[in-house]
This record gives C-alpha cells, structure tokens and sequence, in this order.
C-alpha cells in the first residue's frame, strides 16, 4: 500500500500550460504502476494517462495525446504529469493512483491507492 498526496492544480487559460506531481510514501515505488485520472462535473473519473513501473513504458488516453507527458522518479517517489495547451474540457479533478504491479492499467478497478484529488480548471 502507498499513501499518494497530489498537488498543482489551479486556475488557468486555455493554451496555458500546468504541472501536477504526485508524492508517494512506501517502499518500493518502482513496483507501482502509476496513473493519473479526472473526472469532471456529472461525468465518470476517466484515465488520462499511465506510466509502467520503470518508467519505460507509457499509455495515453487520445485526448490529451501530444499534450501531455507523463514522467517519474523512483529515486525521489514522485509522479508528474505536464499538461500543455490545456483546454476548456481539460477542467476536472485530477487523481493520480498506484497500481500492485509494474504493469499500466487503463480503468479505475486496476488501481489500488488513490490520492485525494486536485482540481485544474481551463477557462476559455
């Protein structure tokens, strides 16, 4: 089990850029995939993006393709996520969670620690 605490969200323009990190606690980070959902108002939490647990391998939901960039330090335990040109339909609260394997999952059921969430909202 990891305890994770998410940070960065905040107010912004569209086309503005905006960083995310992910801080975990436990032990062997590197054995945790990693990903970040969000879920906007009235909406389902979606997965935007997953890292493997090298850091090697990386899976992208089509919207935010080109946009956004996923990385990790397994020395320092962290995960951040760099959003670029951010959009309106960007605007969602942001949960980055911790998977028991090494391998990228694409749903909510694959992962087993989650942080509290940090909302990020594009105006136009």
């Amino acid at each position: 089990q990891v305890q994770l605490v998410d940070s960065g969200g905040g107010l912004v323009q569209a086309g503005d850029s905006l960083r995310l990190s992910c801080a975990a606690s436990g032990r062997a980070f590197s054995s945790y995939a990693m990903a970040w959902f969000r879920q906007a108002p009235g909406k389902e939490r979606e997965f935007v993006v997953g890292i493997s647990g090298s850091g090697r391998s990386t899976n992208y939901a089509d919207s935010v393709k080109g946009r956004f960039t996923i990385s990790r330090d397994n020395a320092k335990n962290m995960v951040s996520l760099q959003m670029n040109r951010l959009k309106p339909e960007d605007t969602a609260v942001y949960y980055c969670a911790a998977r028991s394997s090494r391998w990228i999952g694409i749903s909510m059921k694959d992962y087993d620690d989650w942080g509290q969430g940090t909302q990020v909202t594009v105006s136009s």
